[in-house]
């Protein structure tokens, strides 16, 4: 293997995933005597918050009645604060 100008080396697949390091893992970096040691500090934090979130979202939008399922973020958040829905906006679902 080697170490690039900008000191970068190619993880071999299989040791990505039987580490489970994925892109935007984050990984440290440890010395021990006269070896580099790499490890998994987190894997792929980012992509897995987003994806639960997404599914949360999802869920929350289904369990909501039919009326409030066709609106965006903003008549819901106008709706949970006590403001008047326009009727038009209601009906189109603007998002």
């Amino acid at each position: 293997m080697v170490v690039t100008d900008k000191g970068q080396v190619t993880i071999p697949k299989h040791i990505r995933q039987a580490t489970g390091v994925a892109p935007g893992s984050e990984v440290s970096f440890s010395v021990e005597g006269s070896r580099i040691v790499i490890t998994p500090t987190a894997t792929a934090v980012k992509d897995d918050r987003r994806a639960q979130l997404r599914t949360a979202a999802a869920r929350v939008r289904r369990s909501m009645n039919p009326e409030f399922q066709q609106l965006g973020a903003d008549e819901i958040m106008s709706f949970l604060r006590g403001e008047e829905l326009t009727a038009t906006k209601a009906r189109r679902g603007s998002r």
